[in-house]
C-alpha cells in the first residue's frame, strides 16, 4: 500500500504538534519550581546577611561591610570559597553514605517548601494532608545527618548523628502534636485551609491567640528541629568538634550549611502559616472586610502582596531564634532530652485535649 505524499505531511506535522504540546507542558511544570528554588536560594542569602548583622549588633561590632552593599554578598563569597574548596574523603569511612548524607538533608528540606504557600493558591501542591507532608519529609533529614556520622568513621562524627536522630525523635512528637490542634481547629490539613480558617476573624482570628501553650511549644520544637541553640547539640563545638560535619569540607559541608537555613527558613515560613494568619492583611482593632479580599480578586497585585506580607511576617519572625542564639547558652543532652519528653510532651498532649473538648461542646 503506497501512502499519499500530503498523507505523510499531515502525519509528520501532526507527530510534531504533538512533540511540542509535550515539551511546553514539561515547561509549565519546571517554570514554577525552579521559580521557588531561585526564591528559596535568595532566601537563604539574605537570611545569612540578617544573621551576621542582627549578630553584630547584639555583640557592638561591625559584621560583614567589604563584600557588596552593606555586606550583602558576603554569603555569596563563602558559597563561592566552599565549592572551590578540596573534596576530602575519609580513607576508612563508608564513602557512598559520607556523600549521600548531605544529600538527603538537603533534598528533604526542598521537597517540603512545595506545601507551603505564599498567597492564596499560590502552592505548589495543595494537598489535603499538607502540614503533616511537610512534618514526615522534615523527618528525612536526621537520617542523613544520621549516615553521614556513621560514614564519616570518626567518633565524635558518630556522636553527633546519634544525638541528631534522638533530638529529631524527642521533639517532631509535640510539633506533631501543635500541628494536630491547628488542624482541629480549622476542620483541615490543608496549608490554604487553615490560613482562610484564620482569615474569618481578622487580627484576633490568628492561631496565635487560640493557642497561645501550642505557639510556645512549636517555637521550641521549630528550634530543636533546626538545631539552634540552645539545642545544637550535634554539632556542639566544644564536645564533638563540629559533630557529624567534622570530616566534611568543600561543597559538602557547605550543603550541611545550606540544609540548615533551608530549615530555619520553612520553619518561620510555617509558623506564618499555621500562627500568624499567613498572606492576610490583619489590622488590629479595624476590621476592613475589602483588604481581606484583596489577595482574591487583584490578580497579580493581589499576590505579590500576598507574598510580600507572607515574607514580611517570616523574616520578622526569623528575630527570634536569630537573638536567641546569643542570649541562652547550650543545654546538656540529658536536659534536652528531659525538656522533650518530660515536659513538651505533656504539655503538648493536654493542650490537644482542650481544642479537642472546646471543638465538641462548640458543636
Amino acid at each position: 500500500m503506497i501512502i499519499d505524499t500530503p498523507e505523510v505531511q499531515d502525519i509528520d506535522s501532526f507527530s510534531r504538534l504533538e512533540f511540542l504540546k509535550e515539551f511546553y507542558g514539561i515547561i509549565w511544570v519546571l517554570i514554577p519550581i525552579l521559580t521557588l528554588v531561585l526564591g528559596i536560594t535568595i532566601g537563604v542569602l539574605v537570611i545569612v546577611w540578617l544573621e551576621r548583622e542582627i549578630s553584630a549588633g547584639i555583640q557592638q561590632r561591625i559584621g560583614p561591610e567589604y563584600a557588596g552593599p552593606l555586606g550583602i554578598l558576603q554569603a555569596l563569597a563563602d558559597g563561592a570559597k566552599l565549592v572551590f574548596k578540596e573534596n576530602l574523603l575519609p580513607s576508612r569511612g563508608d564513602t557512598r553514605l559520607f556523600s549521600i548524607g548531605p544529600s538527603i538533608a538537603v533534598i528533604s528540606i526542598l521537597v517540603s517548601y512545595s506545601v507551603a504557600p505564599f498567597g492564596y493558591h499560590l502552592v505548589l501542591a495543595d494537598l489535603n494532608i499538607g502540614v503533616f507532608l511537610w512534618i514526615a519529609i522534615s523527618s528525612i533529614a536526621p537520617i542523613g545527618l544520621l549516615m553521614s556520622g556513621y560514614g564519616s568513621n570518626n567518633k565524635y562524627s558518630f556522636l553527633g548523628g546519634l544525638r541528631a536522630a534522638a533530638q529529631s525523635i524527642s521533639y517532631e512528637i509535640p510539633l506533631t502534636l501543635c500541628v494536630l490542634s491547628i488542624s482541629l481547629l480549622s476542620n483541615s490539613s490543608s496549608t490554604i485551609d487553615i490560613v482562610e480558617a484564620q482569615s474569618k476573624y481578622g487580627f484576633w482570628g490568628w492561631n496565635l491567640w487560640r493557642q497561645p501553650i501550642g505557639f510556645i511549644i512549636f517555637i521550641i520544637s521549630s528550634l530543636a528541629e533546626c538545631e539552634r541553640l540552645p539545642f545544637d547539640l550535634p554539632e556542639a563545638e566544644e564536645e564533638l568538634v563540629a559533630g557529624y560535619q567534622t570530616e566534611y569540607s568543600g561543597i559538602k559541608f557547605g550543603l550541611f550549611y545550606v540544609a540548615s537555613y533551608l530549615n530555619l527558613l520553612v520553619s518561620s515560613l510555617f509558623v506564618t502559616v499555621l500562627y500568624l494568619g499567613g498572606w492576610n492583611i490583619s489590622i488590629p482593632d479595624i476590621y476592613v472586610s475589602e483588604l481581606f479580599e484583596i489577595n482574591k480578586t487583584c490578580g497579580v497585585f493581589g499576590a505579590t502582596i500576598g507574598i510580600f506580607i507572607t515574607l514580611a511576617k517570616t523574616y520578622l519572625f526569623l528575630f527570634i531564634p536569630i537573638t536567641t542564639r546569643w542570649t541562652l547558652p547550650r543545654l546538656r543532652m540529658d536536659q534536652l532530652l528531659n525538656l522533650g519528653w518530660k515536659f513538651l510532651l505533656p504539655i503538648s498532649l493536654g493542650n490537644l485535649l482542650l481544642t479537642t473538648s472546646s471543638q465538641l461542646f462548640s458543636l
